[in-house]
């Protein structure tokens, strides 16, 4: 039988929708409060903004523009409700970028995740992810206490050690990349110690099908989560092993790589997070990542959202002919014209040239009434392809680059 880690997971649409329409407002108007959106979000009427619909019409915020806002305003861009001496942490990611954590009970939203892998009292969680400047480590520690583990804060490296701590402490569950428990299990085998995984919680990392079996082989029951330094957990897999099921403390949109807008259903597109963390109000935090939602609910019973997972980066910018072409220059190019469905810019090369292709779905069999928005927005000369509107590849990609760098 399936342990829920609260009635937040099982809630009806309706009930969830109530919860959102209430918490939401609440988020906007705390991120209004504070220097670092500046005028940006002044405009919006906070108790207007209820759900994901009416969400969608305020500005994504991107990781490029932390760097900048902390820059300004270190160490956080004006982006929180209190100093960095007014949390639990303080961590710093490649950037460098400023994160702040918390110490309070499941404050990275963790717990959920690791209590769908069966992991709670009486576990020992092997933590190997790093606790060296990024949050990763404390990401999980926190969701370990959350859910009543105790927890062996190992790191990577040093894997003799830690088959040994393993073996030593009775260590029952393991939380890092998902490669790195590959590494400890076969150095455990070459030095003849058995050890007692059963569980593991794994993220960072492409969690591959041969890998997730392997595991399963040996008496490991494996799932995944996706989350960020930023926003902590965004969702989690469950037993169920179809998607990724959203988090109750954010809510996720899909958007076209390049803008703020919203996607069809099930259409592949960049991962835009808001978190209803009142230390940390993010507003459509674009991720980079590509993602599409999974329709229906999951067999498990959770019934929020499910995403696909990861499935690539949104950031296609690309250089061809010595100019860059971006994301959002083809979806500029695709609202200049009201019978262009979609678009897609091909790099390739003949010979030693490079060629720009841009396939257009549409209704139009003349390729040349394209040429002139094309030159326009795209800042280049390029080949037009009219192609069937539905055919091209529903994959996330308007830009794609055929060259071989070998």
């Amino acid at each position: 039988m399936t342990k829920f880690y609260d009635e937040l997971e099982t809630q009806t649409a309706a009930a969830r929708a109530a919860r959102l329409a209430k918490l939401l407002p609440e988020q906007i108007r705390r991120a209004q409060s504070l220097a670092g959106y500046g005028e940006t979000l002044a405009e919006f009427d906070a108790d207007a903004i209820t759900g994901p619909d009416e969400l969608a019409a305020l500005p994504i915020i991107r990781k490029s523009d932390l760097g900048r806002a902390q820059a300004g305003q270190p160490p956080f861009g004006g982006l929180t409700g209190k100093g960095a001496a007014g949390f639990s942490h303080v961590f710093q990611s490649p950037g460098p970028i400023y994160e702040p954590g918390g110490a309070d009970h499941d404050w990275w939203r963790m717990g959920r995740f690791l209590n769908a892998c069966g992991i709670g009292q009486g576990d020992i969680v092997q933590n190997c992810f790093g606790y060296h400047l990024t949050p990763a480590g404390m990401i999980f520690e926190n969701g370990a206490r959350a859910v009543g583990a105790a927890v062996l804060p190992a790191g990577t490296g040093q894997t003799e050690l830690q088959v040994q701590a393993a073996h030593d402490i009775g260590v029952t569950a393991y939380a890092g990349t998902p490669d790195y428990l590959k590494v400890i299990l076969d150095k455990a085998d070459a030095m003849g110690v058995s050890l007692n995984i059963t569980k593991a919680a794994v993220g960072g990392g492409a969690l591959f099908p041969s890998l997730r079996q392997d595991y399963a082989d040996r008496g490991i029951a494996c799932l995944q989560s996706y989350a960020t330094a930023d926003l902590g957990n965004v969702a989690y897999e469950t037993e169920a092993q179809e998607g990724l099921i959203v988090d109750e403390g954010v809510i996720v949109e899909i958007v076209t790589p390049g803008t703020g807008d919203p996607v069809a259903p099930g259409e592949v597109g960049e991962l835009v997070v808001t978190t209803l963390n009142p230390d940390y109000p993010l507003i459509r935090f674009a991720t980079g990542d590509l993602s599409a939602v999974l329709q229906g609910e999951s067999p498990c019973g959770r019934t929020n959202l499910r995403i696909k997972g990861w499935m690539g980066r949104a950031d296609q910018t690309t250089k061809i002919k010595g100019m860059f072409v971006r994301p959002e220059q083809v979806a500029a190019l695709v609202s200049r014209h009201d019978d262009i469905v979609r678009a897609r810019v091909v790099a390739s090369r003949e010979g030693e040239m490079d060629v720009m292709t841009v396939q257009i779905e549409s209704d139009s069999t003349e390729p040349e009434r394209f040429a002139g928005a094309v030159k326009d927005v795209l800042k280049l000369k390029g080949q037009i392809e009219i192609v069937a509107i539905g055919s091209l590849p529903n994959d996330g990609k308007v830009i794609e680059d055929l060259r071989s760098y070998d």
